[in-house]
């Protein structure tokens, strides 16, 4: 009988013991990581399936109630009523992009009114659609939706036919273009190549991230993800489906409430389940180097080994259980004792890399957090701001609608122009306001005169607050200050609107006071007051006051908050005094000013040449913008020719004799094109260096970095008048083409590329 060392039993005994629990251990693992990651995959893709349902269903009632309101406040079809009622369908086209054609049918089935984006509109047809099924059923008082169908094979259409809720109880039909349900479905990824769609209730393909499967009208009801989806409809999971391709995938699916419609969520199985077999293969791994570090461990220490194995088995169970702060305890002076050593040393930097994750996971919430709120105030804050100078421009229009004599036109215009001049700053200036938001906005003071400051406030607000029935004060005088002069603005408009909303008896008040060798800049009202125990409170974020007797004030509430934090970046502090039904007052003072060289420039009267006979081609894919641009230089004298795109411009330059003296292009024009590249074809289609300037949307430092490399000047949208011809006027003299003189000082905000 052959005798073997109790080493070698041992080493045996513990390499079988250790496969053995490796292997059932392993085999349990795996298993109960597939069912882990089926069911987190489950979970996520049940997810993703409900959330698009329920955002496809929230864009049919969006539309739902848009026809309602298309109905609702509109006369009965009678008389001259269908013309007023084509005027509330073409703003229903308006607001609801989704909808391409609107037909008002009355309760007998007879049009009265039809509009369209494609077709030309129809006013009391007499087209019957009594025996139309969506007019039967929506008759019967239930919003019906036709089945999926397609217009000139292009794209996917649905007939949606609701009861009219006005008081004629007609039928209104809406043909709704399924270009949204892409917009959701498209924007659905699980993992690198998972996707969604949709199919109707016979299992034929409605949205799709490929479009071309949906205009082929492709058939999906032989998948058997499909089939049991409309056997049983509602919210489910397949995890034995495939797609056309016979690949095997994951797929979940969910109804969507309004229709008979399914949208499915899938995802290759093979991608999947990717993770859980790279887990399984470092597993297999594992298990081979634990083996062979058993048997030469069990060779080579038989004896030692028993003790100590009780040591690290308990430090190991104490270790898995979260405590990190014990140590094992082993001083046999051989492997074992390393081994401890080598757990006790990963024990300690494992507690370190959790803490330092932990406080990487925390800095991380911070950032994100931060920028959440960032975003949110940004979008607030454009709201609240816009809103004035967009209430003036109103209040102008309709004075200028009203308006008689020549003269008041003439001062209305003007006031029309600074309002809009207003909006256009106001817009850049939100940039800077994001900048502040994240701690980035730096004051950049000069010496400045306070009363431009003053007369701006004064012509913005005046409108807004004789609309309220209150007076506006401004006491403005010659005074120069040391500061940022658009913070300064910001803040005196956030102050006045503040005033203006809380005053509704009385006025409000602006002055300008010298104290101590600073000016102090002060907003007074007459308004409902501040409650002392609030005073803190209204300069926080998104708090708004009521008032016992009062309308609660409108808007987010961020008008101080705004005000609170610019004075902090001016280095000074706002301060308050109120009294519950008398008012309120308002100041901050900031450091005296010199009329010194560096304060700005006196502006010189603006020449401009003569444009007239001056041929200019205006290349841009929107056609308001190019039809506007076309109105200005030809109300200058210009003769113009107008192009979509770049092949349609070369086209144009074939047919006309004369080529174009100056070339006003967009940057971004339709399919990708590049309006820089658009202008060097032109050139060289024409054999001279024809002037050109860029005129677009695009603030990206990509685009006005390309447009200074291609030495063509850039003006942003929205752009003045006066601006564009000033640059007009110097490129045209810079060509030789004019000898008037161009605008003095016109360029300093036109970026070029010199």
């Amino acid at each position: 009988m052959t005798r073997h060392s109790i080493a070698t039993r041992y080493a045996a005994l513990v390499v079988a013991l250790l496969c053995g629990a490796l292997t059932i251990g392993g085999a349990v693992e795996v298993w109960t990581a597939h069912r882990e990651r089926l069911a987190a995959l489950e979970a996520l893709q049940r997810e993703k399936a409900q959330s698009a349902a329920q955002a496809v269903s929230r864009v049919f009632d969006d539309l739902r109630r848009s026809l309602d309101w298309a109905t609702l406040a509109a006369p009965a079809v009678a008389g001259d009523a269908p013309a007023l009622r084509r005027l509330e369908l073409l703003k229903l086209l308006r607001l609801e992009p989704a909808i391409t054609t609107a037909t008002l049918v009355d309760a007998s089935g007879i049009e009265q009114v039809r509009v369209s984006r494609i077709e030309p509109d129809r006013v009391a047809s007499g087209v019957d659609w009594s025996h139309d099924s969506e007019f039967v059923a929506a008759r019967a008082g239930r919003t019906a939706f036709s089945s999926v169908h397609f217009l000139a094979q292009t794209e996917p259409y649905l007939t949606v036919a609701a009861l009219s809720a006005g008081r004629d109880r007609g039928v209104i039909l809406a043909e709704v273009n399924l270009k949204f349900v892409w917009n959701v479905i498209s924007q659905i990824k699980v993992g690198q190549t998972g996707y969604a769609y949709v199919v109707d209730k016979q299992g034929r393909l409605v949205s799709h991230p490929n479009i071309s499967l949906v205009l082929q009208m492709t058939d999906l009801s032989q998948l058997p993800q499909v089939q049991a989806a409309i056997a049983l409809p509602g919210q489910g999971f397949d995890a034995g489906g495939h797609d056309p391709n016979w690949v095997p995938v994951l797929a979940a699916h969910a109804a969507i409430a309004p229709l008979a419609w399914t949208v499915f969520v899938e995802q290759p199985r093979a991608e999947a389940f990717a993770p859980l077999a790279a887990s399984v293969g470092r597993g297999a791994l594992i298990l081979s180097l634990a083996l062979a570090i058993a048997l030469t461990a069990g060779i080579w220490a038989a004896r030692r080994l028993v003790a100590p194995i009780g040591e690290l088995r308990r430090g190991a169970e104490r270790f898995g259980a979260g405590d990190l702060s014990h140590r094992i305890e082993i001083t046999s002076g051989d492997e074992l004792q390393e081994l401890a050593d080598q757990f006790n040393t990963m024990a300690e930097r494992l507690s370190e890399t959790y803490a330092d994750l932990e406080q990487r996971v925390a800095q991380r919430t911070r950032q994100l957090d931060q920028a959440n709120r960032a975003q949110s105030r940004f979008l607030a804050v454009a709201s609240h701001d816009l809103r004035q100078p967009m209430h003036a421009m109103a209040l102008f229009v309709d004075q200028l609608r009203t308006s008689r004599s020549a003269e008041e036109r003439a001062t209305l215009t003007q006031r029309v122009e600074e309002a809009a001049r207003s909006l256009s700053g106001l817009l850049d200036q939100l940039l800077d306001l994001s900048r502040l938001e994240a701690g980035l906005l730096q004051a950049a003071p000069i010496d400045f005169d306070v009363a431009s400051v003053m007369s701006s406030i004064e012509a913005q607000f005046a409108p807004l607050a004789r609309s309220k029935g209150i007076e506006l004060r401004v006491h403005s005088r010659h005074a120069w200050l040391r500061s940022d002069p658009v913070l300064v603005q910001r803040i005196l408009m956030n102050l006045v609107a503040n005033a203006i909303q809380c005053t509704d008896r009385g006025g409000v008040l602006v002055s300008v006071r010298q104290r101590n060798g600073r000016l102090r800049l002060t907003v007074w009202d007459t308004g409902r007051g501040i409650p002392e125990d609030q005073r803190d409170e209204v300069f926080r974020e998104f708090v708004r006051l009521g008032h016992a007797g009062a309308q609660p004030d409108r808007g987010l509430g961020l008008g101080l908050a705004i005000v609170a934090r610019l004075v902090e970046v001016l280095g000074t502090r706002v301060e308050l005094q109120s009294t519950v039904g008398r008012g309120s007052v308002i100041w901050f003072d900031l450091p005296a000013g010199t009329a010194s060289a560096d304060s700005p420039p006196a502006v010189k009267p603006v020449q401009f040449a003569d444009l007239r006979g001056t041929f200019v081609w205006v290349i841009d894919d929107e056609e308001p913008a190019r039809a506007a641009m076309c109105g200005l230089l030809e109300s200058w004298g210009c003769l113009t020719l107008a192009a979509a795109t770049g092949d349609e411009a070369l086209a144009q330059l074939d047919a006309h004799d004369r080529p174009p003296e100056l070339i006003v292009c967009d940057y971004r024009l339709a399919a990708g094109e590049d309006g820089l590249a658009l202008i060097a074809r032109i050139r060289a289609a024409v054999g001279e260096p024809v002037p050109a300037l860029l005129v677009t949307a695009d603030t990206t430092a990509a685009a006005t970095a390309a447009a200074r490399a291609a030495q063509v000047p850039l003006l942003h949208k929205p752009t003045s008048p006066i601006k564009l011809r000033a640059l007009v006027t110097q490129l045209l003299k810079r060509a030789g083409k004019r000898d008037s003189a161009m605008a003095e000082g016109s360029s300093a905000d036109v970026q070029f590329s010199s």
